[in-house]
């Protein structure tokens, strides 16, 4: 009677837990749909024609497929310029924040490293206190960097926040392997170099990921400090196109010789502002998936 009790049990069991998976799946399913639905919306009205757009007759589908807008986005030498630019610039800006990043978390847990708990407190308090937008500017034109292509580099090259989860994975490695190498004569940056940024693949390629999704996103500081368009980067010429969408005079300014933007020309601006990020993730996403876990709990 108690085993036939135990099964009963345990089948009930497997049931609320089959029942519990699907519900997981369907929500995540449904959160998936969600974020799909305005990109294949985006993509369909680049895709269309200008007069089933005014008619709002395009929703998942392109109606009247033509891909003018995209022929006159790649034609346009200020668009292939910025594009260009903002691929280079997320690259340097990527490469620099991981050194920075690396060479402040690493000698942060040595504990023999003397000052090391005032750095910490220092450093930790800039994630919560900022001077504000107009010290940041005056600073800035102290330091000579208004309209200078650094000012969308130094500035930003490092996050508190991403350098705390890197010092945190540093933490986490044994500090046996540190200790054998430093009796085997290995220097801090041997150290550094062969046994924690092979460790690190994860960590790093995460991290890598999120600076690289902020500069490509980024156009506040180029808006504030750049005046030179020639180093506007893509985000700030799309700001620029959306924001004065109907002007006959800013579309010209910007290289668009076409009276006003079509609402496709729109939506394919967008989309090539979007998608090569996006294709960007697969290349880090088995690393990726393993960073963003580095906080939970592990047996």
């Amino acid at each position: 009677m108690k085993i036939h009790v135990d099964e009963t049990s345990r089948e009930i069991h497997s049931l609320r837990t089959k029942i519990g998976d699907w519900v997981i799946i369907f929500i995540c399913v449904l959160i998936a749909i969600i974020c799909l639905l305005p990109m294949l919306n985006l993509l369909a009205r680049s895709l269309s024609s200008s007069e089933y757009l005014v008619k709002h007759q395009v929703y998942l589908l392109p109606k009247g497929l033509n891909f003018n807008a995209y022929s006159t986005v790649l034609d346009d030498p200020k668009y292939i310029r910025a594009f260009g630019w903002t691929v280079l610039l997320t690259v340097i800006c990527t490469f620099l924040s991981l050194a920075v990043s690396t060479l402040c978390a690493f000698p942060l847990i040595f504990e023999k490293l003397k000052g090391r708990s005032v750095f910490n407190v220092i450093i930790t308090v800039t994630m919560f206190f900022n001077a504000g937008t107009i010290p940041n500017y005056l600073l800035m034109q102290k330091l000579h960097l208004l309209d200078n292509p650094l000012v969308l580099i130094i500035p930003g090259c490092l996050s508190v926040y991403n350098m705390i989860i890197l010092r945190s994975f540093f933490y986490g490695i044994p500090d046996s392997l540190r200790e054998s190498a430093e009796i085997d004569g290995a220097s801090y940056f041997t150290i550094l170099w062969k046994i924690y940024l092979p460790l690190s693949k994860p960590v790093l390629a995460t991290l890598a990921l999120f600076y690289a999704v902020g500069r490509w996103n980024g156009y506040s500081d180029a808006l504030m400090y750049m005046k030179n368009k020639d180093y506007y980067p893509l985000q700030l010429l799309l700001y620029n196109i959306l924001n004065n969408i109907n002007s006959v005079e800013v579309s010209t300014q910007e290289g668009f010789s076409t009276p006003g933007l079509s609402e496709s020309l729109r939506a394919a601006v967008v989309m090539f502002s979007t998608i090569p990020i996006l294709c960007i993730y697969p290349f880090l996403q088995k690393y990726f998936i393993q960073g963003v876990t580095l906080g939970a709990v592990k047996e």
